[in-house]
């Protein structure tokens, strides 16, 4: 039994070791000039330390059995923090919950490894947090790292016998250094329930400034949908303010059914990059793509640029995984020389990474014509292309 035990125990720190240690590679094929995908996941389930996941007693797991299973890495939000880059992983355990853990990383594609333990979010008195997901960071400049993620908890009103019904809103932590999180109470909106709620990293005319995606149920977006803009006074008392919709879902467009902001917009000289995530539906089902805009340096809502269709979409064996064909981000970093790392999920299971600039994503964005919203408009959008090609 003892030479059992001492055999798998060789064998998983091993193979963990392997992993965690690999490197990482670009797709050998042209691409698009925009991004550049890399061959590798960059964080999966088997990336969750061994510790986590084993009792290595063998007087009380002879067998050497993982005890603590863990299901999914993905949705990770992402920020530069004392020269490593750094990611808040969505970690789903085989029992369905998930929870926090930073992943950390020295260039940002490849090497990540999980911190010694996974994040303590303090719980609000008398309202657990049943799940909790998909957290964007914001170094704001108030001094504070925010961290603002998706809670879930049972509907209240469900009848009796409903054990699926929930009831979402934006809870909201705050750090200075990554440990030791201060809870703050969850999000006051007057426009229904809230998910995908993104903090600016400015104030704006002293205030927070505060992306959200309202909708009706903790599903479906019913008769609100689009990504709102609003203020908040003391993140301490977050009650929304003058909350609008100033990027609406569109009828046959990729973010028809609903849409949301990945992480943080990104300043350049030219205005506020955004990537954000759109839902449509298929005969297969849900399909989530990302999609990328440009709002203006001083009015936020105040959209400059708007490429038509998809950023990215799916690819291979990225559209496979618990909630297959979807690609979802909320997390990116632009470093100093204009790099810009895109930490995005697929299908729900896992992380991965493609890079591009800030020349590169204000040109996609400037330059990709826009959605005419009818075929004869994508159709005359080629054919000028055409023709400028031809008097090259």
């Amino acid at each position: 039994m003892n030479n059992t035990f001492e055999q798998r125990k060789k064998a998983v720190t091993e193979e963990f070791k392997s992993l965690i240690s690999s490197v990482n590679s670009p797709v050998e094929e042209a691409g698009n000039g925009v991004i550049t995908r890399y061959k590798n996941p960059i964080v999966t389930a088997a990336h969750i330390p061994l510790e986590w996941r084993y009792d290595f007693n063998p007087e009380t797991n002879p067998f050497l059995e993982e005890r603590i299973g863990v299901n999914a890495a993905f949705n990770a939000g992402a920020m530069k923090w004392n020269g490593k880059y750094l990611l808040a992983v969505r970690v789903e355990g085989a029992d369905r919950k998930s929870f926090f853990a930073i992943a950390e990383s020295p260039n940002g594609i490849d090497r990540f490894q999980f911190w010694e333990k996974p994040c303590v979010i303090p719980q609000i008195d008398g309202k657990p947090d049943t799940n909790v997901y998909d957290m964007r960071f914001t170094a704001h400049e108030d001094g504070y790292i925010y961290g603002i993620f998706c809670t879930e908890r049972k509907d209240p009103d469900a009848p009796k016998g409903d054990t699926s019904s929930a009831v979402a809103n934006a809870g909201i932590v705050r750090t200075k250094d990554l440990v030791n999180w201060e809870r703050l109470p969850d999000l006051v909106s007057s426009t229904g329930q809230q998910r995908n709620v993104v903090l600016h990293a400015e104030f704006i005319g002293g205030k927070y400034a505060l992306y959200t995606r309202p909708q009706d149920g903790f599903i479906d977006v019913g008769g609100g949908g689009g990504i709102g803009f609003g203020f908040v006074d003391d993140m301490a008392n977050p009650v929304v303010q003058d909350e609008t919709v100033f990027f609406e879902k569109r009828y046959h467009t990729v973010y028809e059914l609903k849409n949301g902001l990945g992480p943080a917009p990104i300043k350049t000289p030219e205005g506020w990059l955004h990537l954000a995530h759109g839902v449509r539906n298929t005969a297969a089902g849900l399909r989530y793509v990302l999609y990328m805009f440009m709002t203006d340096l001083h009015d936020l809502t105040k959209v400059i640029a708007s490429p038509a269709g998809y950023f990215m979409s799916p690819q291979g064996g990225e559209r496979v995984g618990d909630v297959s064909n979807v690609l979802f981000s909320n997390g990116w970093i632009a470093d100093d020389d204009g790099k810009v790392f895109i930490y995005y999920a697929s299908s729900d299971t896992r992380m991965h990474v493609a890079v591009s600039s800030i020349a590169q994503l204000v040109d996609y964005c400037r330059n990709t014509p826009a959605d005419t919203y009818y075929s004869y408009g994508s159709v005359q959008n080629i054919l000028g292309l055409i023709e400028r090609n031809k008097s090259l």
